[in-house]
């Protein structure tokens, strides 16, 4: 892949620190990690015009930016506030994770980690939208979770107007 342009770089800088204005995050703290996302999301951006996460293998890139769940900001990061790349944290550079169901791959590593601007973001966090990303999450990684406990978490879980 050929250098980053400097006008792609600096467009992904800017677009990392308003969204996570936005969703009341903050861009990690630990330069080398926030910058090492912001390169992969930038390089994603000039080699397909998207900036597809740089934080998981794709058998087919192209496939996927037609499908839009990966595309940064996430679904995981719109409808849990969950960033599994460590872009957008806490202050203390720690991933979101009180959204997250128990069994979730970031609650298990993490833990409980709560979320201190509950009033911003979670944009996509309605029930069917948390419903069908957790279905598509048990699938991928093989969980044997029944759809009633899906269901009731999104329930749960699902931002309050």
């Amino acid at each position: 892949m050929s250098e980053i342009k400097p006008e792609i770089l600096e467009k992904m800088i800017n677009f990392a620190k308003n969204f996570a204005e936005k969703s009341g995050t903050v861009p990690n703290p630990n330069e080398e990690v926030r910058m090492a996302v912001i390169q992969g999301l930038a390089a994603h951006v000039q080699e397909l015009g998207k900036p597809l996460c740089p934080c998981n293998f794709y058998p087919n890139k192209e496939e996927e930016v037609k499908k839009r769940r990966w595309i940064c900001a996430c679904d995981e990061m719109q409808i849990f506030k969950y960033c599994h790349c460590l872009l957008f944290t806490t202050q203390e550079g720690l991933p979101i994770t009180e959204y997250l169901p128990e069994w979730h791959e970031g609650r298990q590593i993490y833990g409980l980690v709560k979320d201190p601007t509950p009033d911003k973001g979670r944009a996509l966090s309605k029930v069917e939208n948390i419903i069908e990303n957790l279905k598509e999450f048990v699938k991928e990684h093989g969980l044997d979770i029944p759809e009633e406990e899906i269901i009731k978490f999104a329930q749960e879980t699902a931002k309050k107007k």
